[in-house]
């Protein structure tokens, strides 16, 4: 994380294989408010932060995971950072 962004207020979205989602579910219920299906919310800190991304990092299986944190230093900043599987146009649907 970038000394300069000192972010207070996060998103955190995920898709994780069934196998390892309570365990995801339990580690960002630890910083955040459960907002909707897989998705986190809430103020946060910068070490928790830290924390929630290495915890989370010991989790997810980067070839089959995706978790992305929204990090917002106001109503007008923010930066994404994701880890694990990327995007790609087959997970689009109507």
């Amino acid at each position: 994380m970038n000394k300069n962004f000192n972010a207070n207020y996060a998103f955190v979205f995920y898709d994780i294989n069934e196998k390892r989602v309570s365990k995801v579910f339990k580690a960002c219920k630890k910083y955040l408010e459960h907002y909707q299906y897989s998705v986190f919310r809430g103020h946060i800190t910068p070490s928790n932060i830290r924390a929630l991304k290495n915890e989370l990092q010991k989790i997810i299986d980067p070839e089959e995971d995706r978790v992305s944190f929204i990090l917002m230093m106001n109503e007008n900043a923010f930066r994404e950072m994701e880890q694990g599987r990327k995007k790609t146009e087959d997970d689009l649907f109507l």
